[in-house]
């Protein structure tokens, strides 16, 4: 696989063309050499060959995370002998699921990522510091490592936290471009305030934003976006992406959403009823990979709302774009009559200056209704701080959640049970499911 730049302005005709050719090739690879779509295609007498264009997707059934979970050995493609890398899910919705991967599914991790760098404007003459983690199995530390070596630009493998570690090494080998999560962003900036130093002083200019929504739906920056842009002027990218589809969806620079990769991923957005959503209306989430060898997917439901935008970019690029995740379908809340979605409502706690940290518990009540119990760290507790956020929760939410404070010692239990290497910030305890 050779990085191309034609690719990126293919017009959507030419897009049609390059997705059919690989959904035939991928149809035809599953019903050699998956187990578990063998079945399916059985099942449900379906006859691969048919299956030719998008609209024929339709016939075919949905796949969801329960069915890898269940049946995780059957979607392997190759001898374990061609498996070169083993990664994981982060399980943040249940138990983690192996993705295992072949030397191509490396090397097309590598692309994928040389496609996401350079959409975000990023060149060979950057330098980029990662500030995030390259095992436990984490599959998008590897690929980020990959795609900049690709790229061809220099790269710091810093890994996760240590704010001081952090500054000292952006002073020392001076990257233009900073990879991780934003709400770490903010406990740099946090850091930095509170030992002197100036963010503006340094060699950054970008932040690519891993793992959280920096946008709302209108891609304008939510509270954790202007957080960091109010204290350290730095162009921020939002990218979307996760394990199973092996594939990453991320802004240009006209951040007007994540583009596709097409010559990647075939998306369909989809109603309850699994049948393509009106333009747009929110759908959840399903991707068909394209080139994956050693765990490829078919109509994966990913579990997140997102919005399609099909016109043209102002970048020029005709490839569709997705909006920030909405929510997850598992992650919404009725609570009090009042429907939440977890992503709004940590975009609300992230806002609030009484509070440093916090993670939003789920449960059910003896009759059956969603209660919300918050676990909230904060900045400086007083029973002044404790009466406006709960006057701001009420006047927001115009429900009042249940609060319990901790302290960090309780807040690193819950955030990181099982010294898991993705903060928790929602736990769903109904129907005794931990999220």
């Amino acid at each position: 696989m050779n990085p191309s730049a034609d690719k990126i302005f293919s017009s959507p005709e030419q897009i049609r063309v390059i997705q059919e050719k690989k959904l035939c090739e991928l149809m035809a690879y599953l019903q050699a050499h998956s187990p578990y779509y063998q079945k399916v295609f059985k099942e449900h007498r379906v006859r691969a060959q048919e299956i030719r264009r998008k609209e024929d997707l339709l016939k075919l059934p949905t796949t969801d995370k329960e069915d890898l979970q269940a049946h995780n050995d059957a979607f392997l493609c190759v001898p374990r002998s061609r498996i070169i890398e083993y990664t994981s899910t982060s399980g943040t919705l249940g138990t983690p699921v192996t993705i295992a991967l072949t030397e191509n599914d490396l090397k097309r991790l590598a692309l994928n990522e040389w496609g996401s760098f350079t959409c975000a404007g990023c060149t060979p003459a950057d330098t980029f510091q990662l500030m995030l983690t390259l095992d436990r199995q984490f599959m998008a530390g590897m690929a980020y490592y990959a795609g900049i070596r690709m790229l061809g630009a220099s790269l710091i493998r810093v890994g996760p936290g240590v704010p001081s570690l952090q500054w000292e090494t952006i002073f020392r080998l001076k990257p233009t471009v900073l990879v991780g999560v934003p709400s770490f962003i903010v406990k740099l900036i946090q850091y930095a305030q509170d030992h002197g130093i100036d963010p503006g002083a340094s060699s950054v200019r970008k932040a690519i934003c891993i793992g959280e929504n920096i946008r709302q739906t209108d891609f304008s920056l939510n509270r954790l976006g202007k957080k960091i842009t109010e204290s350290w002027n730095l162009e921020l990218f939002s990218t979307y992406a996760s394990t199973e589809m092996q594939t990453a969806f991320t802004e240009c620079e006209a951040r007007n959403g994540g583009h596709l990769q097409p010559e990647l991923l075939i998306v369909e957005l989809l109603s309850e009823d699994n049948r393509p959503v009106a333009k747009g209306e929110p759908g959840e989430v399903t991707i068909t990979t394209l080139g994956v060898e050693g765990m490829p997917l078919l109509r994966y439901k990913t579990g997140d709302l997102c919005i399609a935008m099909e016109e043209t970019c102002s970048c020029g690029r005709e490839t569709l774009r997705l909006s920030p995740v909405i929510g997850r379908k598992k992650q919404m809340i009725k609570f009090k009559g009042t429907t939440l979605f977890a992503p709004a409502l940590f975009d609300l706690l992230s806002g609030m200056e009484d509070i440093s940290d916090f993670v939003a518990e789920v449960y059910s009540n003896e009759i059956g209704t969603d209660e919300v119990l918050l676990h909230l760290f904060p900045t400086r507790y007083s029973e002044e701080s404790d009466h406006r956020i709960r006057a701001y929760l009420q006047a927001k939410l115009r429900v009042t959640p249940q609060i319990h404070y901790v302290d960090a010692t309780e807040l690193q239990r819950l955030q990181f049970p099982d010294s898991g290497r993705k903060a928790i910030k929602f736990i769903d305890k109904r129907n005794s499911v931990l999220g």
